[in-house]
């Protein structure tokens, strides 16, 4: 599939809309569930992980088990998880979920306690793997996997589709093919949800970010809960600033290995905290924010 780049999107004038509760911005806070599907020796990749670790580089040499950095992601699914679930459960928060499926196959309490909640899933992928070294036949048949399993483990399907860090030129294409997505957030390019065209039909773009992420605590542009707060705040108040007279989406990424540890987690309560200061911001998740797009801004309405 050729992707063609649209380097202009809304510009200056974005849909005249408001969010269901008659606001202007709306904020969705993404948990990403992948420990347990991340390279490793077990799974028979022949390397462990070292992506979003605690230890930029391994010192374990190329082919051997990294036994720290396993359990470096295992403090995800064995602490970090239960605490974020227990601080939004608290707050009755919306949350949408970021599940890499063989994740939930390995960890059945998580997915069991998440089947509890009415938070969405989109799938992460079937492995937490890059798709864009997939052929694509390869990669038709992961997003098929990621369906089934998700839609086993949870008991409801998957309404989205998120790519390991990028999609390749296919994803889009084959996440369409399936029939089972209304919407993928392979995209960083926009505040808002937009449509495109997949082989002649329009399909809905819900896009992610990598800013309001708890990944800049591993690439060493935040370090303290304080400074990963000062920074989610400022985005936030300048979004919902701009949202008085434009609609605006704010997404923060979080992960139970990185914002699950206490020192963190603290900085996200925080912010919490000030959102509901704001009684007119719609804290939503992301099946919310794709079906009020398809409702009230369908494609011809959509540049």
């Amino acid at each position: 599939m050729n992707r063609l780049r649209d380097l202009a999107g809304y510009g200056a004038n974005p849909p005249d809309i408001r969010w269901p509760n008659g606001g202007g911005l709306a904020v969705n806070f993404v948990l990403n569930v992948e420990e347990g599907s991340e390279y490793s020796i077990s799974n028979g990749d022949g390397r462990s992980e070292s992506a979003l670790c605690e230890v930029r580089a391994s010192r374990v040499p190329q082919g051997d088990r990294d036994l720290s950095a396993e359990s470096m992601y295992e403090y995800g699914s064995r602490v970090g998880f239960w605490r974020i679930h227990d601080l939004f459960c608290k707050h009755a928060l919306p949350l949408t979920v970021f599940a890499s499926a063989v994740a939930l196959e390995m960890c059945p309490n998580i997915a069991e306690a998440i089947a509890a909640t009415d938070w969405d899933i989109c799938a992460h992928g079937h492995r937490w793997i890059e798709h864009y070294h997939l052929s694509p036949e390869a990669e038709a048949e992961q997003i098929a996997m990621a369906h089934a399993s998700l839609l086993s483990t949870i008991g409801r399907a998957p309404r989205g589709w998120y790519c390991r860090y990028s999609a390749s030129t296919n994803t889009r294409g084959l996440v369409a093919a399936h029939g089972g997505f209304d919407y993928d957030s392979d995209a960083y390019n926009d505040d808002l949800p937009y449509w495109t065209d997949v082989d002649g039909n329009p399909h809905l773009v819900v896009p992610y970010t990598m800013v309001n992420n708890d990944a800049k605590f591993l690439s060493g542009d935040v370090f303290s809960g304080r400074d990963f707060e000062d920074f989610l705040i400022d985005s936030f108040d300048v979004l919902a600033q701009e949202a008085e007279e434009k609609p605006r989406m704010m997404s923060i990424g979080l992960h139970g290995r990185i914002i699950g540890h206490p020192g963190r987690l603290a900085g996200l309560v925080r912010f919490i905290d000030h959102v509901a200061k704001r009684p007119d911001v719609w804290v939503c998740k992301r099946d919310q924010i794709a079906d009020f797009w398809r409702a009230n801004v369908p494609p011809k309405q959509d540049k």
